[in-house]
């Protein structure tokens, strides 16, 4: 399936800025020329997540499994431009998952554990799945009755890796017992017959803005492959890294950070799940990592236990990438000078942007913690590929004009071979997402700073979304949700500022008469709604009103202002 024009991809191709490869054949490409030992390891609390023991595969293995679930997927009916839903943790099976839907074809919609009924009906009303895949329990979660359920109500076969009990799950397919009988030589007599072309959708993964519900960015495998490349200049990473992953495989942070610079240098990738500090640690010494991210929360906190560091030996630790909030010079510089770890200052979103400095680009620790290099900019020449493969300009919001001098601040607007086509089945969303020259609106605000003026410095978001441990949160999705709350007459959520997670949700409130609504009695009505727990505010406060402009939008500013004041 197609959403990029054709004019485009054959311009970009022609230009080199596109690979014109899939996904698939870069996999095959690195197996072939790939010295590492190993290709995947899974997080050693496995167990502990699906029930199955930890595994560590080489490539021709990782190979094979890609080989067995892409054929398994095809004796079950699954065909080339199919959409699938996967809500897996992060294991093999998720990466292996990923790289089955680009080996026959399909179109992959990853998302978060975290996921439940309400935004599994909105991800499946959007995407119309074929298949939903996942596992058959998570932690203490009863993962098969929650899966089961929805995909009944929306008629979608269900699809579980792990040991499965069909009295819990009626109907579902055991992915790893099908994976040991599948067809591999039916599944090659259709790829020979339904090629899969580089500028075809393989992906739809789900970020949150201003609007009250995620919205779908299709991706096709020229902008998969493109994005490792962008990410291996980014991070200075070199063929046969060994990368540390401990963010889940559901959007262009992992799936682009992590997952396709591993592809292309074709190294080891170590992977993580839930976020637990010791264990981050340890499996950075025992694997010998190179490479990894970390939000600038938790670099500054480790930076700030010294004798917990001297426990472990990162001497294999050339670079840490981190970004989603602003970092300071004395992160850089600290883990640059007592570890001899660089941090790279990545600023990314799904649909496309991708900024970023290092030590090569800006060596300085003061600059690199505030500055990017305007990458596309006219009169800014940069060095490297994506200088070359991106556009980039800075607008008045009020006037529309283009800002070319310092003093003033301005919405990054974004074009070239990253940017997104447009939103997944919302034209109209898609419509408002570029402007009359084609950029990509970010929402984001930035100056023209530094040296010879060749940096954007970030000076806020326009948009405003609530990005709480990286993870961006609509707060018109939860103002929608808490409307039919009883003891409630208006409420509207806001971010507030968090040491560790960047932000965390806090929520006023407006009671009716003689009522007083606690957080537990909002945390309640939202788990009742099966709305995922990292979207839950962690703060309640009373107000007389909620602060609105004429066209009665809530004003967030001024009812963060009101938020702080009282708590």
């Amino acid at each position: 399936m197609y959403v990029t024009p054709e004019t485009r991809i054959a311009e970009y191709e022609a230009k080199g800025w596109w690979s014109g490869i899939t996904v698939d054949t870069l996999l095959l490409q690195t197996m072939a020329g790939t010295h590492a030992p190993l290709a995947v390891i899974d997080p050693p609390n496995r167990e502990a997540l699906d029930g199955k023991a930890p595994q560590r595969v080489d490539w021709a293995q990782l190979d094979e499994r890609v080989d067995r679930l892409a054929a398994a997927l095809h004796d079950h009916g699954l065909r080339k431009d199919d959409r699938i839903v996967s809500q897996l943790p992060n294991t093999i099976d998720a990466v292996v998952t990923f790289l089955a839907a680009a080996r026959l074809g399909l179109i992959l919609s990853p998302v978060v554990m975290q996921y439940r009924q309400h935004e599994l009906t909105h991800v499946f009303g959007k995407v119309e799945p074929a298949a939903f895949l996942t596992v058959f329990r998570f932690q203490d979660h009863d993962q098969a009755a929650l899966a089961a359920k929805i995909c009944a109500d929306q008629d979608v076969k269900l699809m579980l890796f792990g040991a499965v009990d069909t009295a819990k799950a009626p109907g579902a397919i055991a992915l790893d017992e099908a994976m040991l009988d599948a067809d591999r030589a039916a599944l090659a007599e259709y790829r020979s017959d339904n090629p899969v072309q580089a500028g075809e959708v393989l992906t739809v993964c789900w970020t949150s803005g201003t609007e009250n519900q995620p919205k779908g960015v299709p991706r096709n495998h020229n902008h998969w492959v493109l994005n490792g490349d962008v990410m291996v200049e980014a991070t200075a990473m070199q063929s046969g890294d060994t990368v540390l992953n401990p963010f889940p495989l559901v959007n262009i942070g992992s799936i682009g950070g992590l997952v396709m610079p591993w592809l292309r240098c074709g190294g080891t990738l170590v992977l993580h799940h839930p976020f637990d500090v010791a264990t981050f640690l340890t499996q950075l010494q025992q694997e010998k990592v190179s490479y990894t991210i970390a939000p600038p929360a938790v670099l500054g906190a480790l930076l700030k236990q010294p004798d917990l560091l001297a426990k472990f030996d990162l001497s294999t630790l050339r670079t840490v990438g981190s970004g989603s909030a602003p970092l300071s010079p004395w992160l850089i510089e600290g883990w640059r000078d007592r570890y001899g770890i660089e941090i790279a200052n990545i600023f990314g979103s799904n649909e496309g942007a991708s900024l970023f400095s290092n030590q090569h680009s800006v060596p300085d620790a003061a600059e690199r913690a505030r500055f990017f290099p305007r990458f596309g900019a006219e009169g800014a020449d940069w060095e490297g590929r994506t200088a070359q493969i991106m556009k980039s300009r800075l607008v008045d919001l009020e006037t529309e004009e283009e800002i070319t001098a310092p003093g003033s601040v301005g919405e990054l607007r974004l074009g070239g071979a990253m940017v997104f086509d447009g939103y997944w089945r919302a034209p109209e969303m898609s419509q408002g997402a570029f402007d009359s020259e084609g950029y990509y609106r970010t929402g984001d605000l930035f100056e023209i700073a530094g040296p010879g003026n060749r940096f954007y410095q970030f000076q806020g978001r326009s948009k405003e979304i609530i990005m709480r441990g990286g993870v961006n949160i609509s707060p018109a999705e939860l103002d929608d949700l808490m409307v039919g709350l009883p003891q409630i007459r208006e409420a509207a959520t806001v971010g507030v500022p968090d040491d560790r997670l960047g932000e965390r949700i806090a929520v006023a409130v407006v009671p009716h008469e003689g009522e007083s609504p606690s957080l537990t009695d909002v945390t309640a009505w939202l788990e009742e709604r099966e709305v995922a727990i990292f979207k839950r505010p962690e703060f309640l406060v009373t107000v007389d009103a909620v602060p609105r402009n004429a066209m009665n939008k809530v004003v967030r500013d001024e009812l963060r202002a009101i938020v702080l004041a009282k708590l």
